[in-house]
């Protein structure tokens, strides 16, 4: 990282939902559905499934006898559904930046959500996505991004993860590489990463002499002096409105 905080890499790696787009109303539907059918309380499954395979919350918490064909059933119909779904502000610009540049997709969903996702949201899909198909554990495991990373053939030093959730924000240094937070409830002001951005658009990223350079204003705020004085905040002017899901 150089004096004026910009951060260089070959390839960054990010995650789907929350950062590219928000599913959560496909997603919630889905979820609500299922544990009413099985006589669950709906708040506790959607609270256990932020970062994580399907397959794990199923055989965790939503009684299943066969959790790989009750995950598979479950995704299958968050697949078929875009009622509610929408790409993340700025999300557009991302993927035109990193043109003819090395990204990646790293998400706990399987390769037909990974797929579903950008495409009903009129985003390119990747060329590499490490999903639920390519890994034996969910984040906070940091096995999708290594999965990634091969495919990109861009060792651990030369990468940058993207989260908005602890389980994404965990993963991403235990594999060997820094995060960039979107910041929101998933995230929590506890846990942010050095560098944070309000929407996936703070980014920023270019292209130069053949590398991805995300420019300075990705650091995280500053916090609120003893004396109560005023928070200054590098990031965007508006953070709290990550709370809201926005089309580009």
């Amino acid at each position: 990282m150089k004096g004026s905080g910009e951060l260089g890499c070959r390839a960054v790696l990010f995650d789907l939902d929350g950062v590219l787009v928000r599913s959560g109303t496909v997603v919630e539907r889905s979820w609500t559905e299922r544990a009413r059918d099985r006589g669950l309380e709906p708040a506790r499954v959607l609270a256990s499934r932020h970062g994580r395979r399907s397959v794990e919350v199923v055989a965790e918490v939503a009684a299943h006898p066969d959790a790989a064909a009750g995950a598979a059933h479950l995704e299958a119909r968050q697949a078929a559904d875009a009622d509610g779904l929408t790409r993340c502000r700025g999300a557009h610009a991302v993927p035109a930046a990193l043109s003819g540049g090395a990204w990646a997709v790293v998400t706990p969903g399987t390769r037909a959500l990974a797929h579903a996702g950008p495409r009903g949201t009129g985003l390119p899909v990747p060329d590499v996505l490490a999903t639920a198909d390519d890994v034996a554990s969910g984040k906070s495991a940091p096995d999708g991004c290594p999965a990634a990373s091969r495919a990109l053939g861009v060792p651990p030093a030369e990468r940058v993860g993207v989260a908005d959730a602890l389980p994404g924000v965990t993963a991403a240094p235990a594999a060997g590489m820094p995060v960039t937070g979107v910041r929101g409830p998933a995230l929590g002001p506890g846990e942010a990463p050095a560098r944070a951005v309000g929407a996936v658009g703070g980014l920023a990223p270019r292209l130069r002499a053949g590398r991805v350079v995300l420019p300075g204003g990705a650091r995280r705020p500053r916090r609120v002096p003893p004396n109560g004085g005023p928070n200054v905040s590098h990031g965007p002017a508006h953070p709290s409105r990550t709370r809201t899901e926005e089309a580009s």
